[in-house]
């Protein structure tokens, strides 16, 4: 009889938000990190791609049924299903460092669309907390999308003490 996998958690230590993703194979890997850490993944449309794209899947591997995810409309639609969730908008552009934030279970990881990162009006939203960086060296752009969210979902996972983790 093949080994039972454990349940993904009911209530996630974090949310991680793609704001309208634009590659399929960033957001396969964002299932793949949803799946292996127990983050719940948000994907805010538009997206660039369709969810069946062969790239998607292969990218995610066979993770797909072990991720939670949800699809929808607008950003405000995803802050809606998470009304009391901090918000933390990831960007080059801030002062706080992803390291001094104190991460609570059920923070909502906010990362912009490749290769433009979070329009203005998602970064002013009311409902954000405060803009975060992942700190890099100079002249340099931006870390591709599922890594700088792999850093920072494991930095609140760490902070939570790993729940669920072997």
């Amino acid at each position: 009889m093949p080994d039972q996998l454990p349940p993904v958690p009911a209530s996630p230590f974090a949310h991680v938000v793609y704001y309208e993703p634009r590659i399929p194979g960033n957001t396969g890997s964002a299932i793949r990190l949803a799946a292996v850490t127990g983050a719940r993944l948000h994907l805010v449309e538009p997206l660039g791609f369709d969810l069946s794209e062969a790239k998607l899947k292969r990218a995610g591997l066979d993770y797909h049924d072990l991720a939670v995810m949800d699809v929808h409309p607008t950003f405000d639609a995803a802050l809606d299903a998470l009304p009391d969730a901090r918000v933390f908008a990831f960007t080059a552009h801030a002062d706080t460092t992803y390291t001094d934030v104190e991460y609570r279970r059920g923070d909502v990881l906010l990362f912009g669309p490749e290769p433009t990162g979070l329009p203005d009006e998602a970064m002013d939203h009311p409902r954000v907390t405060d803009r975060v960086k992942i700190p890099m060296l100079p002249g340099r752009r931006s870390l591709n999308l599922t890594n700088a969210a792999s850093i920072v979902v494991y930095e609140a996972w760490r902070q939570a003490g790993f729940p669920g983790a072997v």
